[in-house]
C-alpha cells in the first residue's frame, strides 16, 4: 500500500471528525444563589465575590466554546434602573469592582431597553449576565421580559452563547413578587428562597476546576438554593446543609435540561488527530 493510500483514510476520518467540531459549541450556563453583584463591592468578602463573578463570566464567555467572544463583543447585564431599596445596591457596582468596564466590557439593559438589546444576542453580545433580585436590583419587569424571550435565549445558548444569573427569590425588598425565577431557561431549575450567612460552604471538584476556592464562597450571604433535579448541570458549591448553591455546565439546551458535551479533552484529541492526519497526507503527497 502506498503512503498516499495509507494516509488518506486517516485524514478523511479526521476531517470528518473536525467537521463535527462546530457542533460541539453549545450553551454555557452558570446559576448561583450568591449575590456577588452586591458583595463584590459591599460586604465582608469582596474579593471572594469578585472571584465568583470572574469565574462565572470567564466560564460563559470562554472562546473555546463561545464563538461570539471576539474583541468587540460585550456581555449584556440585565438589571433595573430603579433607586435601590434598603439592603440593595445597583449591581453594576459589583460588576465594575470585579474588573469589568461599562460600555467596554458590558452594556446594561433594564425593562425599557431589554427587548431591543436581546435582539442583538450573538452580534453585539456574547453572553447575558442577570443581576440578583436581592443585593442587586433585578425586578419583575426585567424577569418577565427574560421569561417571555426564553425561546430566543435557548436559541442563543445553542449557538454557543453564555448565561450567568445570580440569586433570585424575591428576598429583601421583594422586587420579584410574581415569581418565575430563572424561568428564562426552558428546563426546570427551581430556585428556592433561602437567606443564610455563608459559613461552612463547600466547593466541589468541579467548582475548583473553575478556579473557585472555599474562601471565595464564604464570608458574605446567599439568597437561594437549587432544589429538585440539576437539569444536567454540575454542582459548583453547597451550603453547610449540602443544599446546592451554584450550578454550571455546557451542552445542548433542551426543554428537559442540558445535554452535556463531550469533554474538552476529547475535543482537543479530535482536533490534534485532524492536524496530525492532514500533515501525514501533505507529507505523503509531497
Amino acid at each position: 500500500m502506498s503512503k498516499k493510500c495509507a494516509g488518506f483514510p486517516l485524514c478523511a476520518v479526521a476531517i470528518a471528525l473536525l467537521g463535527l467540531a462546530p457542533s460541539l459549541r453549545a450553551g454555557s450556563i452558570f446559576l448561583t444563589g450568591h449575590d456577588p453583584d452586591f458583595h463584590a463591592s459591599v460586604g465582608g468578602n469582596g474579593l471572594g465575590a469578585q472571584h465568583i463573578n470572574q469565574a462565572a463570566i470567564n466560564f460563559v464567555t470562554d472562546p473555546t466554546f463561545n464563538p461570539f467572544t471576539i474583541a468587540d463583543h460585550k456581555f449584556l447585564f440585565v438589571e433595573s434602573s430603579i433607586s435601590p431599596p434598603s439592603g440593595h445596591i445597583d449591581g453594576i457596582a459589583g460588576i465594575i469592582a470585579s474588573g469589568y468596564v461599562q460600555n467596554v466590557d458590558f452594556v446594561k439593559a433594564d425593562a425599557s431597553t431589554l427587548n431591543a438589546q436581546l435582539n442583538l444576542l450573538g452580534t453585539t453580545y456574547d453572553a447575558i449576565v442577570v443581576a440578583s433580585d436581592f443585593g442587586g436590583i433585578l425586578t419583575q419587569a426585567e424577569l418577565n421580559i427574560l421569561n417571555a424571550r426564553a425561546a430566543d435565549i435557548k436559541t442563543f445558548l445553542n449557538a454557543g452563547g453564555g448565561l450567568y444569573a445570580m440569586a433570585e427569590g424575591n428576598s429583601g425588598a421583594g422586587l420579584t413578587p410574581g415569581g418565575g425565577w430563572f424561568g428564562y431557561l426552558p428546563f426546570i431549575s427551581t430556585g428556592a428562597q433561602l437567606n443564610e450567612s455563608e459559613i461552612g460552604n463547600t466547593v466541589t471538584p468541579f467548582g475548583n476546576s473553575l478556579g473557585l476556592t472555599v474562601n471565595d464562597i464564604n464570608g458574605n450571604a446567599s439568597h437561594n438554593v437549587f432544589t429538585g433535579t440539576t437539569g444536567g448541570l454540575s454542582v459548583v458549591d453547597r451550603d453547610s446543609s449540602s443544599n446546592i448553591l451554584s450550578l454550571a455546565g455546557r451542552g445542548t439546551v433542551t426543554d428537559a435540561g442540558v445535554a452535556p458535551l463531550p469533554s474538552a479533552a476529547w475535543t482537543g484529541i479530535v482536533l490534534l488527530a485532524g492536524l496530525f492526519a492532514c500533515r501525514r497526507l501533505r507529507n505523503a503527497m509531497s
